[in-house]
């Protein structure tokens, strides 16, 4: 207990001194507390535009603290997800423009908001090394692709006319075509390991959901060979019939003839 004396009058003392001798203890001021809410705008879009996303989330922050309200708030809280999206940090780039969504959901900017987050969700799953050594991406897990096909049919749906729903279109052409191939590779792993009902599952839904995609056909000749296996031969000949019809040129065709189930 002396101990702890004898410290606080030697940190008093201290203080004393730095007092007596003109030394100000108090924290310096950065030269951006003084900032207006237009210059401090500026230099956070500055920062950004140099892709020095670090400072520009900085006085971003500043912002939403010093000014929590107004268009320039509403904005920075826009740019701080592009931001987070640039610095590859979806997570916080995803949770910031949810946030924008839910506090600001009159906001002018909306359709640009739908179509960042869509963004963001398009490139959510990309590693860092896949970006050097690129591979399949309908090998890659379907969430994010997912929730990106469901952010850029939101905004078409509710912004048809917006400046970013060509763009979407596009992006939703491929999406539909990554996540219907991803369903058929994970019905041929089905098919050969024996698991036909769960691999008629899978083609079905391609059918189902994905039509006028490049892996449709090779989806009917999973449901197809499945039925076929599974001796639901009625069944199997009407998809038949539907692939012929469809795509009768299709190099599938002929395997499911040579199917001979015993």
């Amino acid at each position: 207990m002396k101990n702890y004396y004898l410290l606080l009058l030697a940190s008093l003392l201290v203080l004393s001194g730095c007092s007596s001798l003109g030394i100000n203890t108090e924290p310096v001021p950065e030269p951006e507390d003084s900032w207006s809410v237009e210059q401090l705008y500026s230099e956070a879009k500055k920062a950004m535009d140099e892709k020095d996303y670090e400072t520009a989330l900085k006085y971003y922050r500043d912002l939403e603290a010093r000014f929590p309200f107004g268009d320039y708030a509403q904005q920075a809280l826009i740019d701080s997800s592009y931001s987070h999206y640039k610095a590859d940090d979806p997570e916080n780039a995803i949770a910031t423009i949810d946030r924008f969504i839910r506090v600001y959901p009159q906001n002018p900017n909306m359709d640009y908001a739908i179509y960042l987050r869509g963004l963001i969700n398009f490139t959510r799953d990309v590693g860092i090394i896949e970006r050097y050594i690129p591979r399949d991406e309908s090998q890659r897990d379907p969430g994010a692709a997912q929730f990106a096909l469901q952010d850029f049919n939101n905004l078409i749906s509710r912004y048809p006319k917006s400046q970013y729903t060509e763009d979407a279109s596009q992006r939703i052409v491929y999406l539909r075509n990554r996540l219907a191939r991803y369903e058929v590779n994970v019905a041929h792993f089905y098919m050969r390991r024996g698991s036909y009902i769960a691999a008629l599952n899978r083609g079905k839904y391609v059918v189902e959901n994905y039509q006028r995609t490049p892996a449709m056909p090779d989806a009917l000749v999973i449901v197809t060979k499945a039925y076929k296996i599974l001796e639901l031969d009625d069944l199997a000949e009407d998809t038949l019939r539907v692939l012929e019809t469809n795509y009768p040129n299709y190099a599938g065709i002929a395997a499911i003839k040579e199917i001979v189930v015993e």
